[in-house]
């Protein structure tokens, strides 16, 4: 019996079918002309999800196993990153073993980028692709459920309560163990939803969850075997940094914010197609952990997150900005506007310019809190 069969991925078996079934649904093919055919879509509907059924028909013809879906995401992957990134870098993973198998545990600022970039990295350096956790509330719609369980994506059950959600817990603890002990690499994100206010910070239940399958270990141990690595994604701009901002805005000054069923298709799809920048993925050590004090153990993953964090002229900017308004803001932090060249200045200040004016200090502070943070490890 599968016992991980309902968050699993697909195996290579299963792959053909749903890739036939998502040609065959109508709001699968609908979506996707609308983002790729957006003009055509919008004035002549039929013809521009006919075109889009014709393409993805071919491109995925011949795609039998996980490892040729992969193939076709990769080449997409190459067109987003030359279209969308000025740069994109890395360090530390020079530092990874080859005969071992690593739970990569991530900051979060993109709901499908993140991964998409820390896998790019390995892939391109020779390593195996990560097992990727996602969680249900970005599956409400079936056919997006299917795209990401074809990509090494398995499933976070997020909605459920009490003994439903102890159950599940155990499950998905046990399937990361079993897939690290199975030598394949896991990505997941220190903590439930983005960091929309820039401060990655881990959070204890993840950890907690993660030694529950090897209980009995205790929490160094059980962490221990899954060989946790923390990585740090740093974006010049983030794409969706004024959705961000609103949401901030209207959760400080309204006391509430309600997400539409559209609202993480909307910030995925943004994520992608949007102006990223320098992306830089910073790969840190494998953490050894003295006792098992979990509170020190999320400690020791934010130290190596925040420490790695490569700091963009973005960040300074926002940080300089906030200054203006504020002498005494951020007083102990020395003067950064050295390292900010004319040209990044004048792009902040455009996006500055853009965002409506009441979510402007939400904006730079999401973008300042990061240099924050690091000043608050030294």
């Amino acid at each position: 019996m599968d016992q991980f069969q309902d968050i699993r991925p697909y195996h290579d078996d299963e792959v053909r079918p749903v890739i036939d079934t998502l040609l065959s649904n109508p709001e699968f093919i609908s979506s996707v002309a609308s983002f790729a055919l957006p003009k055509l879509y919008r004035w002549l509907p039929p013809v521009a999800r006919f075109l889009t059924h014709r393409k993805l028909a071919a491109q995925l013809n011949g795609v039998n196993t996980v490892k040729s879906m992969q193939g076709v995401i990769a080449s997409y992957m190459d067109q987003m990153i030359e279209k969308t990134t000025s740069k994109l870098t890395n360090s530390g993973i020079e530092n990874l073993a080859r005969d071992k198998s690593y739970l990569f545990v991530s900051n979060h600022r993109d709901i499908a980028m993140d991964p998409a970039f820390v896998n790019y990295m390995l892939y391109h350096a020779g390593f195996n692709t990560m097992f990727i956790a996602i969680g249900d509330n970005l599956l409400k719609r079936p056919f997006v459920s299917d795209l990401m369980r074809l990509n090494k994506s398995f499933i976070v059950k997020r909605s459920l309560k009490g003994r439903d959600l102890l159950k599940s817990s155990k499950q998905l603890s046990e399937y990361i163990h079993y897939l690290v002990e199975n030598k394949d690499n896991v990505w997941i994100a220190q903590r439930e939803g983005r960091a929309k206010d820039g401060v990655d910070r881990t959070d204890t239940a993840l950890l907690k969850m993660l030694s529950m399958a090897r209980r009995e270990l205790g929490l160094k141990e059980s962490l221990g075997a899954l060989h946790i690595v923390p990585v740090s994604i740093s974006y010049e701009f983030d794409p969706c940094d004024a959705l961000k901002a609103d949401e901030l805005y209207q959760k400080k000054e309204l006391g509430t914010y309600s997400k539409n069923e559209q609202s993480d298709i909307n910030s995925i799809v943004q994520g992608m197609i949007g102006f990223k920048g320098h992306v830089h993925v910073a790969f840190g050590e494998e953490i050894c952990l003295d006792d098992d004090d979990v509170e020190a153990a999320a400690q020791l993953i934010d130290r190596q997150i925040v420490g790695n964090y490569l700091l963009q002229p973005s960040n300074y900017f926002a940080l300089e900005k906030l200054r203006e308004n504020d002498p005494e803001f951020a007083k102990g932090i020395a003067p950064t506007a050295e390292v900010m060249s004319e040209a990044s200045i004048a792009q902040m200040q455009q996006r500055l310019d853009q965002a409506a004016p009441n979510i402007r200090p939400y904006l730079l502070e999401m973008y300042a809190n990061p240099v924050l943070s690091r000043a608050k490890q030294l």
